[in-house]
């Protein structure tokens, strides 16, 4: 069963890359008291991702943060090379966070994972985007397969 608003962030831990190397990041850590877009991607440099999906989020970044948003965060189901791998080939600095979900726990305890083991890609995150405040979903937006319309940075804006 997927996240639903009045959900709790579920307790786990992520990866981040930074420049002493990967650290471990709680999501306590990254929601406690905060106001956070969490937007998760199937894969760093696939496609969408690149050419639509984190872009709708850096040209919003100042709108979002002048409705209250904390933070901005960009997961996938990779590691942390790779994450920082995809923000220096992005252009990505410090506005977004870019979290490694490399085992996809907190995937799946979203009910957001999604199997492309046919094409090649193993189990993978859903495109999604939701809003949290002091780690309780206020709002979330989950993508039919191949879809990308209700969780850019536009909509998400929108809906707060």
């Amino acid at each position: 069963m997927s996240i639903k608003a009045g959900d709790t962030i579920p307790a786990t831990t992520l990866t981040q890359a930074t420049a002493e190397g990967p650290r471990e990041l709680s999501t306590e850590a990254l929601f406690g008291g905060k106001t956070v877009v969490l937007f998760g991607v199937p894969g760093a440099f696939t496609p969408t991702c690149s050419a639509k999906h984190l872009p709708s989020f850096l040209r919003n970044m100042a709108a979002l943060k002048e409705k209250g948003v904390d933070t901005v965060a960009c997961m996938a189901v990779n590691d942390a090379f790779v994450m920082n791998a995809w923000a220096k080939d992005q252009g990505v600095s410090d506005e977004v966070v870019m979290i490694a979900d490399g085992s996809g726990a907190l995937t799946r305890a979203l009910g957001l994972e999604f199997d492309l083991s046919a094409r090649g890609m193993g189990v993978r995150c859903q495109r999604f985007a939701l809003v949290a405040k002091d780690g309780k979903v206020a709002h979330v937006a989950v993508e039919a397969p191949g879809a990308f319309e209700v969780s850019s940075g536009e909509a998400v804006l929108a809906a707060l």
